[in-house]
């Protein structure tokens, strides 16, 4: 699906354009209650398992009992409202794209992707982005006019100047962020392109994952990823602002330089993978709608097929 760059739009028609697209398109797919974080008292059922001593009689679920003969109980959903967080890299290196987009406008369409559906359950979202002169964040609150302003605050982020002053780093916001969401779990959203060292985020990002749910949303450029032959380029580091000229007609150099950018989306794979972040990758020349539709996808056989588990009733390795 082809999305018009959102800077051609004045800001009210970009948020609108992507409010009908996200919620004509994901609603009913991504949207749905999310299970409480930790055991408590509810208005919703949950699932049903068998009694054991301590269990509250009030819960007690007969229909259940009768069916099985066995004593059951049904579980509660916790009231518990969901609280998401976005990180968000505005940095010189999300300010480039040769597809449909830039970077970041990617990272504008992602959050919005999450903001949209969660807001419709009244949960509230905030957001904590890291761009030239220092980050800006924006408090968590519910409410329509709050997660306008929030994706307004995205798209309004100005260009960093070559050689600009340093943006703070994802590693340095990854612990603003862990320090200000408290202890209260929820979901965290880092949208960037993770072009900085793995060490410099690593470990941040797994010290954010120990306490919240955590969705890497990779933000990649085909020309991060191959050279073209186009001859002689110029190109320039958009953090520091060097010029360099390229001979990208030389096959070895285009070799090498696919091969060290497959390592390092490798490394960026791995470090994710050990943070236990879910990992959803979109591309600038890709279709960001169908690429969020097969994560969830995905994510959720991955959930149907893995094992329940284990009842206080039964062993370790046991499955009721």
């Amino acid at each position: 699906m082809t999305t018009p760059d959102l800077r051609d739009l004045a800001p009210e028609q970009a948020l609108r354009r992507l409010e009908l697209t996200i919620v004509r398109r994901l609603y009913g797919l991504l949207q749905g209650d999310h299970l409480g974080l930790v055991p408590g008292p509810g208005t919703e059922a949950a699932e049903g398992r068998e009694y054991v001593p301590g269990d509250d009689v009030r819960t007690m679920d007969w229909n259940l009992t009768a069916r099985t003969t066995t004593p059951h109980v049904r579980d509660r959903v916790a009231d518990r409202e969901l609280e998401t967080w976005a990180l968000v890299d505005a940095t010189a290196s999300m300010d480039f794209g040769t597809g449909r987009l830039e970077k970041r406008d990617l990272a504008v369409v992602a959050v919005a992707a999450v903001a949209f559906l969660t807001e419709r359950a009244g949960n509230r979202i905030g957001a904590h982005i890291l761009c030239e002169g220092g980050p800006r964040h924006v408090p968590a609150r519910t409410g329509r006019p709050h997660l306008l302003g929030l994706l307004r605050a995205l798209l309004d982020v100005p260009r960093a100047a070559p050689g600009g002053p340093a943006a703070p780093s994802l590693g340095a916001g990854a612990d603003v962020l862990g320090r200000t969401t408290g202890r209260r779990r929820g979901l965290t959203v880092v949208v960037s392109d993770f072009l900085e060292p793995v060490e410099s985020w690593d470990r941040p990002l797994r010290l954010l994952a120990r306490r919240h749910q955590v969705l890497a949303v990779e933000v990649v450029d085909p020309r991060e990823l191959t050279l073209p032959d186009v001859g002689l380029l110029t190109v320039v580091d958009p953090e520091s602002g060097r010029r360099r000229e390229i001979p990208t007609a030389g096959r070895r150099l285009r070799e090498r330089y696919a091969a060290a950018a497959a390592e390092q989306r490798t490394a960026i794979e791995g470090a994710l993978r050990r943070a236990g972040a879910a990992h959803l990758r979109l591309r600038t020349d890709g279709d960001w709608m169908r690429d969020i539709i097969a994560h969830v996808l995905t994510s959720r056989r991955m959930a149907a097929a893995a094992p329940p588990p284990p009842s206080p009733m039964t062993g370790a390795g046991e499955r009721r």
